[in-house]
């Protein structure tokens, strides 16, 4: 993506770049979208613990109560602003990658 020209009202939209979409073989998916709980998250990762309003019990690393499962963001906290987020996120990848290392 890219922007494109700003509009009317002077704002510069993402505009899809022909020709960029590639494929990659991975071994994992770190999913980061939308700002509410994704019900379909919880109801396809089998016993991950989740509150009443549908976010994931997660410690303050990201560990969920299923082994080698993390969370971050608004899945864990609710919407919060992107500081936070980004704040959250940083602590959880590198307990993540620390678990992995470890998992060698």
């Amino acid at each position: 993506m890219e922007l494109g020209t700003p509009d009317a009202s002077g704002r510069r939209r993402p505009v899809s770049i022909k020709g960029s979409e590639f494929i990659m073989d991975v071994d994992m998916v770190i999913v980061g979208i939308d700002r509410t709980p994704n019900p379909i998250l919880q109801s396809t990762t089998e016993g991950v613990q989740t509150t009443k309003g549908g976010t994931i019990f997660a410690d303050e690393n990201g560990k969920t109560n299923i082994e080698g499962v993390y969370a971050s963001g608004d899945i864990v906290t609710g919407e919060a602003n992107v500081i936070s987020t980004m704040g959250a996120v940083k602590r959880v990848a590198k307990a993540m990658h620390e678990y992995l290392i470890r998992k060698k």
